[in-house]
């Protein structure tokens, strides 16, 4: 088991790591639209905190030494379903080449008022 940890994405804001590689699988925790830098909220629409939200993705993918490509699975929590197509387009230009499996489902709230959280679970080894 190894921990992921960095600063490509924000801090845990909270008892809990960034990411964990277990058996062949990172586990990363649900990212929310903070700038790793400053621990700000970015944007106040839907596509500007998933834009951020996929920038922090990223990064523990980075750190990971993975590619986007690896994401097998995706949960995404929106904080109002009705911004589902404006996160879609955010969504695919993301993940242009190998679409993961997804669930997307809308929630009552999320962590510091945001729009949008996302989790993954990506391949590490095939």
């Amino acid at each position: 088991m190894k921990t992921i940890q960095t600063n490509l994405a924000p801090k845990a804001i909270g008892p809990y790591v960034q990411g964990k590689i277990v058996n062949g699988f990172l586990f990363a925790s649900g990212q929310i639209p903070l700038d790793p830098k400053t621990g700000e909220i970015v944007g106040t629409d839907i596509e500007s905190q998933a834009q951020q939200v996929f920038s922090n993705i990223e990064g523990i993918l980075t750190a990971a030494n993975l590619t986007k490509d690896a994401v097998v699975k995706t949960t995404c929590f929106m904080k109002n379903i009705a911004d589902f197509t404006k996160f879609n387009e955010v969504y695919g230009a993301f993940f242009d080449n190998e679409l993961p499996a997804r669930s997307a489902v809308e929630v009552a709230g999320l962590p510091k008022d945001v729009l949008i959280e996302v989790e993954i679970i990506a391949a590490v080894s095939n």
